[in-house]
């Protein structure tokens, strides 16, 4: 099958189209001929050698896809050959064919193309697991997300707004704030030019919950922004690793800081993630209340262009794939 090689780890360049043997399946899983799939930074970390695959998945990048179902495992019901899925990956997304577990595959609605599905699971179950099942976002909250024009960022504002929360976002320009308050924000802050704290201290009187793949720099100002039993949930560290806190202040506040990411979790918790987003969100997604916001769709081979892109934050949303029958 044609895949998405690294040479050796390092810059875009590394990439290549090339092919390697078919992954196996195994009697729980489902073989998908992949139709599209989507650039995550895990994946950018990948490329580095910094985020390597855990242990068992495949070596490939990748961790979200979408396509049709080609193999059903033995032990496998409710899915037949033909299907419409997308699927959550642990690695291996970045090919023709993809092995995965049923339990971490959903069916694809009606109203959505392979193209958009493929860019659904990574960032839609990441903000489902962060801000409502491990931090607890309250109904009518207010949540503050950065990066408000990514994947995770265009996802929070979706599902937060659908939750009836208020939606505070930063974003590096002036449109893409302006595309943030179009898609629902309720505020949009250029963070170039003005300090976020400010504005969610002034939109909300401060937030419950902070979602930030930024860190460091950060960290002083997520915690004064939250409310009293708010929760800091770290799924990022582009800004750096390092910083002080201010004990006091989680004390005073009952204040959480949680570090979470997805990838690594076992099949058992994937399945049971997908069961909450679909038993809470799923009727948004089939309806189109909720949808995936795709900046470009590029084929395989220009992988290259697609991860310089989502390097230099040029993208507003997802950056997909589409795999050539």
């Amino acid at each position: 099958m044609r895949a998405i090689l690294v040479d050796n780890p390092g810059n875009e360049a590394t990439l290549r189209v090339g092919e390697v043997p078919a992954p196996e399946i195994g009697a729980g899983d489902l073989r998908i001929a992949v139709r599209a799939f989507a650039i995550n930074r895990g994946d950018l970390l990948q490329r580095r050698g910094l985020y390597p695959s855990p242990p068992g998945a495949s070596e490939l990048m990748g961790l979200e896809c979408a396509g049709e179902v080609m193999e059903v495992g033995a032990e496998v019901s409710g899915w037949s050959v033909g299907d419409r899925a997308m699927a959550l990956l642990p690695g291996g997304g970045y090919a023709s064919e993809v092995g995965v577990a049923a339990t971490s595959a959903m069916r694809i609605p009606e109203s959505l193309s392979y193209e958009e599905a493929s860019a659904v699971p990574e960032v839609f179950l990441t903000v489902f697991l962060n801000v409502f099942q491990l931090a607890g976002l309250p109904d009518d909250g207010a949540l503050l997300v950065h990066g408000g024009g990514s994947g995770i960022g265009t996802a929070a504002i979706q599902l937060g707004k659908a939750a009836g929360a208020t939606v505070i976002v930063t974003a590096g320009s002036e449109d893409k704030c302006r595309r943030c308050r179009e898609l629902g924000a309720d505020v949009a802050v250029n963070y170039r030019e003005e300090r976020f704290l400010d504005a969610a201290r002034e939109a909300s009187g401060g937030v419950d919950v902070v979602l930030d793949s930024i860190g460091a720099p950060y960290l002083a100002d997520n915690l004064a922004a939250l409310r009293m039993d708010g929760a800091l949930v770290l799924i990022g560290l582009m800004g750096g690793a390092k910083a002080e806190i201010n004990l006091g202040l989680l004390v005073a506040r009952r204040l959480r800081v949680i570090g979470s990411t997805l990838r690594a979790r076992s099949i058992e918790a994937k399945a049971e993630l997908i069961r909450g987003f679909e038993g809470r969100f799923g009727a948004d997604l089939a309806k189109g209340a909720i949808r995936p916001i795709v900046d470009r769709v590029v084929g395989m081979d220009q992988v290259e262009e697609a991860h310089r892109v989502m390097e230099s934050s040029e993208h507003f949303g997802k950056i997909v794939v589409r795999v050539a029958d």
